[in-house]
């Protein structure tokens, strides 16, 4: 680390920061930092509330999303550290009712291939079935998940309960990616099925196992899985999502904070900037928080080892994002994004650095903000990414292999064609373009950032599948059972 750098980097980081936040529309955002334990550096951008008076704090509450999914392997492992299971146990030991279209493979998953995304299960729709109460109750909801989307789950049936995940997986016709172990896929649903393990072993509530074992002791008071309220919380960022009037994208206050009880466990946790690095203290201190103790070293060691690749240079642990030897560190790291929330949480362990970025809009780029904090304080370029993209060399006649609609069981659909010597992606109702940068491999362009999507082929050679956003999607009319089969 540069010295000049490290000592004055604030001024060019919120200068880019304000950059960066203005391209995306977002309302308001908390980043902070510290060193061993202790804040060093906290930036409120934007205000906390509609009207735009209230400053943001290191104690404003705003939603975490996928970073709940880091406190639901803790509890996990806790239960583990107990002899209460063992993370190597099959699934159905503790959900019977567990079952997917191939028993043989329902049978080999086990609690580790939930918690590091290689079951094998797909991109499934019950996320959203688990947020339809709200998705009623939300008159912005159209905007956000399309109006496709919203017509077909007007007559649905709500998903409420574990039983009830459980019973919809069981009785939906999908394939398996392929057998457990051998593809990475996010999967909300094994995340909200490992909050139903937790419940079943430890005999408590999920939310209140977790504030009993790792809020509490973590001193994690402006923290909560309900609905937050200015009464309760009065440091209370208000909610922002993208609308469309005439065609066009704009930002607006939008007031309804979205609830799935059945998948708590996969994004529903809100906590402040404070609270998020006491927290990330036990993946720098390898399981210390304050003067207690919440996990094991062990345990840590497990959490935060490469079991399954997930990008170029970033591996999955348990409820974290691996990226080794990014300029001689190592990254510890979880997103997470839902309605009215994008956040990212960091550690470099190596230099005692635990850092935060909580927004209160969905798209906001809460991983760039953070990482440029360490960019700046490693001497790099402050708009550097995870993964740095080369130009590659494609023949333009190569291009037309990638072409084709790609369909998500979670509602989104991408639909793929040649232009212009690259690739556009058309998502509802915005086109992305991308760029060659390897075999197989695009960067595509959204705002300010690129991101990474790769295509996957059979062993005959033909693309079955794109990896985009941590997801394994299909492409449409793909028979992926056979597929399967030849590769297995």
């Amino acid at each position: 680390m540069a010295e000049g750098k490290a000592a004055g980097w604030e001024p060019e980081y919120e200068a880019y920061g304000e950059k960066l936040l203005r391209a995306y529309g977002t309302p308001a955002a908390s980043v902070a930092v510290a060193e061993e334990g202790r804040l060093v550096y906290h930036r409120g951008f934007g205000h906390r509330d509609a009207e735009g008076r209230l400053p943001v704090t290191p104690d404003t509450v705003f939603g975490i999303g996928s970073i709940t999914k880091s406190f639901t392997a803790v509890a996990i492992l806790k239960l583990q550290e107990a002899g209460l299971l063992s993370v190597e146990d099959p699934v159905v030991r503790y959900l019977p009712e567990f079952r997917t279209p191939d028993e043989a493979q329902t049978k080999a998953i086990t609690i580790h291939h939930f918690l590091t995304h290689t079951s094998g299960l797909p991109p499934l729709p019950s996320l959203q079935l688990a947020l339809l109460r709200s998705f009623r109750e939300d008159p912005d909801v159209k905007d956000q998940e399309g109006e496709e989307v919203v017509e077909k789950l007007r007559t649905a049936k709500p998903i409420d309960t574990y039983e009830q995940l459980l019973a919809f997986i069981a009785e939906t016709p999908f394939e398996l990616l392929g057998p457990p172990g051998r593809y990475f896929s996010y999967s909300n649903d094994a995340y909200a099925l490992l909050g139903a393990i937790v419940e079943r072993v430890s005999g408590e509530r999920y939310e209140d196992y977790v504030t009993r074992h790792i809020l509490a002791p973590c001193g994690m008071d402006s923290s909560t899985f309900d609905v937050p309220s200015r009464e309760r919380f009065p440091d209370l960022a208000d909610l922002f999502a993208e609308k469309r009037k005439d065609g066009e994208p704009y930002v607006a206050h939008s007031p309804v904070w979205w609830q799935a009880p059945s998948m708590t466990a996969a994004g529903f946790l809100r906590s402040s900037a404070r609270d998020m690095l006491r927290y990330l203290d036990i993946f720098r201190t390898g399981g210390l928080a304050g003067e207690g103790r919440v996990l094991s070293e062990g345990s840590v060691r497990l959490m935060t080892a490469p079991h399954a690749r997930c990008g170029q240079n970033m591996y999955y642990g348990y409820g974290l994002m691996i990226t080794p030897g990014y300029d001689g560190v190592t990254l510890v790291e979880h997103g997470g994004n839902i309605k009215g929330a994008a956040a990212w949480a960091s550690v470099v362990p190596e230099r005692g650095w635990t850092g935060i970025a909580l927004t209160n809009l969905v798209s906001s780029p809460a991983d760039q903000l953070i990482l440029s904090v360490w960019n700046a304080r490693l001497g790099l370029p402050l708009d550097r990414r995870h993964e740095v993209f080369e130009d590659y060399a494609l023949p333009a006649d190569r291009l037309a292999e990638y072409e084709g609609r790609f369909v998500s069981g979670e509602g989104a659909a991408v639909d793929v064609r040649a232009q212009g010597g690259g690739l556009e992606f058309t998502i509802g109702k915005d086109t992305y373009r991308a760029r060659p940068v390897g075999p197989d491999r695009f960067a595509v362009r959204v705002k300010e950032l690129e991101a990474p999507v790769a295509f996957l082929r059979r062993e005959d050679g033909r693309i079955w599948a794109m990896a985009f956003s941590f997801r394994i999607v299909r492409r449409a009319g793909d028979e992926a059972a056979r597929a399967e089969k030849a590769g297995a």
